[in-house]
């Protein structure tokens, strides 16, 4: 029997040689909560073990984070330390690896002000503007990972009694990842494998559009000439390969930026930044958000959409079936790593150059005029459901089924 000592070594070596795919001399970041200390010393010591030459820790507290938004001054929020962002950029330019714990407190922000959370969430993303081009682009390696914090457990087990949360979220999330299988790396080389054969066949179909159908939704995509499929994970520049999400159950690419009409509705609440979003429906045409609401939470669609213009414009879409290993843990986890790997997703905001063929040497512009979005955000939403129908319209103009039922047609 499999120790948790002995998963939670495998997860952190898992991150280290796959996700994050540490090189020997590379210098890694690692962001993660305070509460996943444990882990995080192991992601350290197995960093410099294959030949990390300089691991930075940088903590994260919800407790740090809420204090600005209830003491700090109004007129703070648009503030981001600009030397922070070059920091970052300095960093990306020698060549340095960044790894997440990414573990969103769904109730966060409850109480805050939602103007102050959407000025600091665009503050920081005008100044980190060139820091992310690099990740956007893949011109270095990342990777997000998961840990149980209390909060999230307590939010995502709340059925179960409160001693037993934080154990259940550990056991979801080696599931999730293969931990708890008896070779970890073979079974992630594996599961690439499976993703690449599927992205290759997409790549093949060279699909037109794609027209989704499901209770509320009812949209027609159109993707760009020369889009590509990608799954699994992909190389940097420097030919390192590495995993961006772990867990990752989804091929995904890109429509076009003016090619998206009609609705689509939510299947799953929206963690966006701290703040819940549940029941959202979106209509578009010509490629924009032209009417939307939610059940609950609109108030932080509405920041959202107002970032800046890309941000009402799709840039991602993906593709994964609803029968997943994910999925059918039957639980929302309030955490779009997670959630967006348990079913079909849409992206508003910044398209990912990586899925246009040339895209990563593209200017702003020249995305855009290619059909790419281009946004300071980027937020999945989930649509995927058990009843999801999706066609798929070929080059010659015919039509064939891509998914029925929320699985794979083909």
């Amino acid at each position: 029997m499999k120790t948790f000592e002995w998963m939670l070594n495998k997860y952190a070596e898992l991150v280290v040689r796959v996700g994050v795919n540490v090189q020997v001399g590379q210098v890694l970041i690692v962001h993660a909560p305070i509460e996943t200390a444990e882990l995080t010393r192991l992601i350290v010591a197995k960093a410099y073990e294959a030949g990390a030459k300089f691991v930075i820790v940088e903590w994260d507290d919800d407790a740090v984070t809420r204090a600005r938004y209830e003491k700090a001054s109004d007129d703070s929020f648009d503030y981001y330390p600009q030397w922070l962002a070059d920091s970052m950029v300095r960093f990306a330019e020698e060549g340095g690896a960044i790894l997440h714990i990414k573990v969103p407190n769904p109730d966060l922000f409850q109480g805050i002000d939602s103007s102050k959370v959407s000025v600091a969430v665009k503050s920081a993303a005008i100044a980190r503007k060139e820091y992310s081009s690099y990740t956007r682009n893949s011109k270095i390696s990342w990777s997000l990972i998961k840990a149980p914090t209390v909060a999230w457990a307590n939010k995502v087990f709340a059925d179960l009694p409160e001693e037993r949360r934080v154990d259940a979220m550990w056991e979801a999330i080696f599931a999730m990842v293969r931990v708890n299988q008896e070779d970890p790396i073979a079974a992630w080389r594996e599961h690439i494998q499976h993703l690449k054969t599927r992205q290759d066949l997409l790549n093949a179909k060279r699909y037109k559009s794609l027209h989704y159908r499901a209770p509320g939704t009812d949209l027609r995509v159109e993707l760009p000439e020369g889009h590509i499929w990608r799954g699994g994970g992909g190389e940097n520049d420097k030919g390192i390969y590495f995993v961006a999400n772990m867990p990752t159950e989804e091929v995904y690419s890109m429509p076009h930026r003016t090619g998206v009409n009609g609705t689509v509705r939510s299947t799953f609440p929206l963690n966006l930044n701290g703040r819940l979003v549940e029941g959202i429906t979106f209509t578009f045409k010509g490629g924009k958000v032209v009417a939307y609401d939610a059940e609950s939470g609109r108030e932080h669609l509405t920041s959202l959409l107002e970032t800046d213009e890309g941000a009402s414009y799709l840039g991602e879409l993906a593709l994964l079936p609803h029968d997943s290993p994910i999925s059918n843990l039957n639980r929302v986890f309030y955490n779009t790593g997670i959630d967006e790997n348990a079913s079909c997703h849409f992206a508003l905001g910044s398209a990912y150059p990586v899925n246009l063929e040339g895209g990563t040497k593209l200017t702003g512009d020249e995305l855009l005029e290619r059909g790419a979005n281009v946004s300071l955000t980027h937020v999945d939403f989930m649509i995927g459901c058990a009843t999801l129908d999706i066609d798929g319209e070929l080059p010659d103009g015919s039509i064939e089924a891509v998914f029925r039922q929320g699985n794979w047609a083909y």
